[in-house]
């Protein structure tokens, strides 16, 4: 999942994109209103996580920009301000959810993971799909129950798939889901990290689908 953080103060930007990271995201940080607007029009993301103390643009501003688009990205506003009035504009002008700082990093984590899971149209925690299961907020993941060792971004190109059965995913969508603007992606990225799956897991888990992609198949 890929995940746009926009935060100005250095050291909070630090510690959440380290936590980010360390949970499986893949995660963009910009630093001001203007480049987060230029990020959100550019790039598709899994979810948002907004400051609005911004310079350059503030981030209500942002946010507005964003749902006038009709994007329906899931948007978690963080913030300092913890005025009522504040919180009622962030969540009027589309947040999804409100925390503020300082915050707890697992409650951070655990809202970013409700959020994604209603985007995505579920209510239960855990993927389950023909066996396999993937728990997001333990990081754990296992075939008929039993435990299976996967790497990051092993995890990162089999959760998107596995979250919508029957839906196929292209190599460049599921590049974004895996990469970051910094991280160096090579031409055959997601077929290795698919191998990789498909060996721990089965060939039958993620088919291809010629000139198209691949996709977990429903049944």
């Amino acid at each position: 999942m890929r995940l746009l953080l926009v935060e100005d103060d250095a050291m909070i930007g630090e510690a959440v994109l380290n936590a980010l990271r360390t949970a499986h995201y893949a995660v963009d940080w910009v630093r001001d209103g203007a480049m987060a607007d230029t990020a959100l029009r550019s790039e598709q993301y899994d979810l948002v996580l907004l400051d609005l103390g911004l310079p350059q643009r503030d981030g209500l501003e942002v946010l507005r920009a964003l749902r006038a688009r009709r994007n329906t990205t899931p948007v978690l506003v963080a913030t300092a301000r913890d005025a009522v009035g504040d919180r009622i504009a962030g969540l009027d002008a589309g947040a999804d959810d409100y925390v503020v700082k300082p915050y707890d990093t697992d409650e951070l984590l655990a809202r970013i993971r409700a959020l994604i899971r209603r985007s995505a149209g579920r209510a239960e925690p855990a993927f389950e799909h023909k066996g396999v299961s993937l728990n997001p907020a333990t990081h754990e993941a296992s075939l008929n129950g039993q435990p299976v060792s996967l790497s990051a971004r092993e995890w990162a190109v089999l959760e998107p798939l596995l979250a919508r059965p029957g839906t196929v995913l292209s190599r460049a969508q599921l590049e974004e889901k895996l990469f970051s603007w910094k991280d160096d992606v090579s031409s055959n990225a997601v077929e290795v990290y698919i191998h990789g799956v498909r060996k721990k897991l089965g060939n039958e888990i993620i088919q291809t689908v010629r000139g198209l992609g691949y996709l977990v198949p429903k049944q």
